[in-house]
């Protein structure tokens, strides 16, 4: 009798033990199973070159990016339209890690609970955020400057143009693409993983610190001699602007007047604004991270006059910055940007609508609107409003000191207030020169496309 308790209790252990272990398994395969399918050990979805061959990739209009055929993938048959959205496609080696073919995989094997995956021919559809038009015309406007360009809907949050450049053709890789300094970072998308140096950008985060700190800041004016001395730092001007407002130092992106701004302001107080700004989070695009910007906070007087003006140690993220510049034109909360318009699985049954995510609020409602006057007050006095016919357009540019000998980086960032084209945007050209001229040619061009549509 003692012999059958005992195994009757093994029995019992064991049993637990499978339940356990069935749990176990179940939970992992509620929640990993996609993952699972697209690994790429699964050879009825991997060709032996280690090549997805199942789910088409699509742009918003329904243009096919990519596809599996004969268990060969294939691209558009346009040259430039595969440089213009490899980051937002991918590439057949799988380097090009935050691009759809490499982090959409599971949705492109057209995995489900029920049936699992299909196998390469009855794979799942993708259909991204991004215009392919859009993308094109972005890649030329940079004309193989390093950089990237981005545009959003601040309503809605479908990215709707994303380029990273140097790019290349995913169906020739260059065979030096490993040692030509042409091709450097060639698989980084810029936009999503990378932070650099803002410039004078970073202006609106300072400006919107001294709207809501600086009681009389309407009412005072600051001279500018081309240069300003703040403790042990020179700060220098990009020319003489003599006496000005606050309206007229945004305008000329006066560096004397806004590293005065960014000392009296203080450490504590650019902290807390850049923090709520967004610039040093990171937000997910369908489980994508976007690098965090960085700021350095532990300055003499001289330094934090010029992290006031986006140099020193600061670095911004161009996603980040580009949802800032939605909360902005949006009242202070912006839409969360997303990647993946719908999908179809292997049933060929669609995804349920989304519906848009915001972000917190980043700027004061009444801040927002103060900024976006001043901002548009910039494309009249400064930037010229005839290079964006038909737009609303309100914006900041930005030329980014890099290092002696280094020609600057160069920014653009803004946004449209036109009803039918709610749309935020970040430019950045690599040692492109000035912002307004290099970085806003290329916004021009780009958003001339989106909303004035192309020229019979």
């Amino acid at each position: 009798m003692k012999k059958i308790e005992n195994r009757s209790f093994v029995c019992l252990l064991l049993a637990l033990a499978l339940a356990a272990g069935m749990a176990l398994f179940l939970l992992r395969y509620l929640t990993q199973g996609g993952s699972w399918a697209s690994a790429a050990f699964n050879r009825h979805l991997y060709n032996t070159q280690g090549q997805l061959i199942a789910g088409t990739v699509l742009d918003r209009d329904g243009d096919v990016l990519s596809s599996a055929e004969n268990g060969v993938r294939t691209y558009y048959d346009s040259e430039t339209v595969r440089k213009a959205t490899l980051h937002a496609v991918g590439d057949l080696q799988g380097r090009v890690g935050a691009g759809a073919l490499n982090a959409f995989a599971g949705k492109l094997t057209g995995w489900n609970l029920l049936n699992g995956a299909f196998g390469a021919d009855r794979g799942g559809e993708l259909t991204l955020t991004i215009d392919a038009r859009y993308n094109y015309e972005a890649y030329q406007a940079l004309n193989g400057r390093a950089g990237t360009v981005a545009v959003y809907n601040y309503k809605t949050g479908e990215v709707l143009c994303m380029v990273s450049s140097p790019s290349y053709d995913p169906l020739h890789v260059p065979e030096d693409i490993e040692t030509n300094d042409r091709y450097k970072g060639a698989y980084l998308n810029r936009f999503l993983s990378s932070a650099f140096t803002p410039g004078s950008v970073y202006k609106t985060v300072v400006l919107a610190a001294a709207l809501e700190t600086l009681p009389d800041l309407q009412d005072r004016t600051w001279d500018c001699a081309g240069s300003v001395q703040i403790g042990e730092e020179t700060i220098v001007c990009s020319g003489v602007h003599g006496e000005q407002d606050i309206a007229a130092a945004f305008a000329n992106s006066c560096n004397a007047a806004f590293a005065a701004i960014a000392v009296e302001l203080g450490a504590k107080t650019l902290q807390r604004y850049t923090e709520k700004a967004g610039l040093t989070s990171s937000y997910r695009l369908d489980g994508l991270p976007s690098a965090r910007g960085s700021f350095d906070w532990d300055l003499t007087e001289g330094r934090l006059g010029w992290a006031g003006v986006g140099q020193d140690k600061d670095l911004v993220n161009p996603c980040a910055l580009m949802v800032y510049m939605g909360a902005i034109a949006n009242g202070g909360r912006a839409a969360e940007p997303y990647l993946i318009l719908k999908t179809k699985n292997g049933l060929g049954l669609p995804s349920l609508p989304r519906l848009p995510r915001k972000t917190g609020t980043l700027v004061r409602r009444g801040t927002a609107e103060a900024l976006a006057d001043m901002m548009a007050g910039n494309v009249e006095k400064t930037y010229g409003s005839g290079r964006f016919p038909g737009m609303d357009l309100c914006a900041k540019s930005g030329t980014a000191e890099v290092g002696e000998g280094k020609s600057p980086h160069a920014w653009f960032a803004g946004f449209l207030r036109n009803a039918d084209a709610p749309y935020a945007f970040v430019v950045l050209v690599e040692n492109g020169g000035g912002g307004s001229s290099a970085a806003g040619d290329v916004a021009a061009r780009t958003l001339k496309v989106m909303v004035n549509g192309y020229e019979k």
